[in-house]
């Protein structure tokens, strides 16, 4: 098929087709970044409501009665929606239709509802048989715990971890678990693929959030299953490496992320303070970790002498890790001073102007990430991605 943009850019992914039943964000974000690298996504919805996220506002962009939740956009972008009715029989052969022609099925149903649909693994491989099959849950296998990221961040010992003590448990402020499944299904599609390249043999993928949340806690996990320590919230320090964390300046917080004895002979250096890279308290990472209190205290009186980018320039300069307590907006405006180019304006003549998102982060010299279309309107491709009735 060809793209809404009349181009047909290959992609890395070029020709790979996914027939896609991801919603909310897990299952989204995961079809999002191969579709950014060229691979065709028909995203499948609800008639007349679509994905949930559709729905998640404020914010959004447009005027009432075309306005779009900034969330559903995050996620959906080079893909196509056509809505199909899953209960109904035309319905279901119309989605049958489309998983036998797809490289790639993605779900993040509850386990079992797409068995129930016939549309499960086992009905897909009859009729695709080297369909590769990425399933999302909360808790894998058939567990049927509703799979919410503030649940999973709770539940899996994130916000036990994060906060200003343990009397606080605090969530991440974004649903980073769904981030880090969808990064997980990802890589579990891709190796998927490669597999299937080398044999012809297709598989299937699960990837669910308590998993991929344990995992992506490393050194957290590992100071329990290693050695029985069961990690607390410390605020903004670290557990193993001081300083590292948040400081007052004149003026409003920086970051100190000091990971080395050089970095810090460096610090103190120029904070003038030079003799504190031969204490004994201090000279080493171990004893930094043990006198944290001592140290975060002569810390807190030099750097309230001057401002956060006073001391950014500075420090800066001898190498030592450090940065202001950005908000987003600050964050895109450093990427941009720093050459990322982090926004993109996706052209789509279906709206007034273009719409401004977050680029792909990966980079790749021979096939980089395209930006075809817009997130798609609902059901706006059915006549186009499915078979004629």
């Amino acid at each position: 098929m060809s793209n809404r943009s009349g181009d047909d850019p290959a992609g890395a992914l070029g020709g790979l087709v996914i027939a896609d039943f991801g919603r909310v964000l897990a299952g989204p974000y995961a079809t999002m970044l191969l579709a950014d690298l060229g691979a065709e996504v028909v995203k499948v919805e609800r008639p007349g409501s679509g994905d949930d996220t559709r729905a998640w506002g404020p914010p959004w962009v447009g005027e009432t009665g075309t306005r779009e939740s900034t969330y559903f956009l995050s996620v959906n972008r080079n893909k196509r929606s056509v809505a199909i009715d899953l209960t109904d029989d035309d319905g279901l052969s119309a989605a049958r239709e489309l998983v036998a022609r797809a490289d790639v099925v993605v779900e993040n149903f509850l386990p079992g509802a797409m068995d129930r649909l016939g549309l499960g693994y086992d009905d897909v491989r009859e009729i695709n048989p080297d369909i590769v099959y990425c399933s999302v849950t909360g808790f894998g296998g058939d567990n049927q715990l509703p799979g919410y990221d503030l649940l999973i961040q709770a539940v899996g010992g994130l916000m036990s971890v994060t906060g200003p003590d343990a009397a606080t448990p605090t969530k991440v402020g974004v649903a980073m678990v769904d981030v880090i499944t969808g990064l997980h299904a990802a890589v579990g599609i891709l190796a998927a693929l490669r597999h299937r390249d080398r044999t012809g043999e297709g598989q299937r993928v699960e990837v669910n959030l308590l998993s991929s949340l344990l995992s992506a806690l490393v050194n957290q996990t590992s100071a329990y299953v290693a050695a029985g320590v069961v990690p607390q919230a410390m605020g903004n320090r670290h557990p193993s490496i001081s300083p590292y964390e948040v400081f007052a300046t004149a003026d409003r917080p920086l970051v100190l992320a000091v990971g080395n004895d050089r970095q810090f002979a460096a610090l103190v250096d120029v904070l003038g303070h030079a003799e504190l890279a031969a204490d004994e308290r201090f000279a080493t990472n171990d004893a930094r970790v043990a006198n944290r209190v001592a140290l975060g205290s002569i810390l807190d009186d030099v750097l309230a002498t001057d401002t956060a980018d006073a001391w950014f320039e500075r420090l800066t300069a001898r190498r030592v890790p450090c940065g202001p307590l950005n908000d987003i907006a600050d964050a895109i405006a450093l990427a941009e001073r720093l050459g990322l180019t982090p926004v993109v304006e996706v052209d789509d003549p279906r709206r007034d102007g273009p719409i401004r998102q977050v680029a792909n982060p990966i980079r790749l010299s021979g096939t980089p990430a395209t930006y075809r279309s817009a997130p798609p309107r609902l059901g706006e491709d059915s006549e186009a991605a499915l078979p004629a009735r």
